[in-house]
């Protein structure tokens, strides 16, 4: 089984309904962007750092029920694009990053 991981601020997760979670890069892009789980924190730390509190939602790819590609990005890494919205229960895991004395994010999966 594999994992992927989504990152958003609380206020915005905070703020969805009930049903499939759709990012606004879904919509702009056709893809949800993810991460594998040695990304997220360095993702995190690029573009979200101001935020005051960052989720990362743990997928589960086998739940997804949408097309996962892992495509390549500006600097030649490869990241899990999902070409739908993402079902609830295919998130197993609402997991709160937590930041080093330096103030940066850091990221560990308690689930890995």
């Amino acid at each position: 089984m594999r994992h992927i991981y989504h990152l958003v601020p609380a206020s915005t997760w905070n703020a969805v309904g009930t049903g499939p979670y759709r990012a606004e890069s879904l919509a702009t892009e056709g893809f949800v962007h993810c991460s594998n789980l040695d990304q997220v924190a360095r993702v995190a730390n690029l573009f979200f750092a101001h935020q005051a509190e960052l989720l990362a939602l743990c997928i589960d790819t086998e739940r997804l029920g949408h097309p996962i590609r892992d495509e390549e990005a500006d600097a030649g890494e490869r990241f899990p694009h999902v070409y739908g919205p993402i079902a609830r229960e295919a998130i197993v895991a609402v997991l709160l990053l937590e930041r080093d004395a330096a103030g940066r994010w850091i990221f560990d999966d308690p689930l890995v």
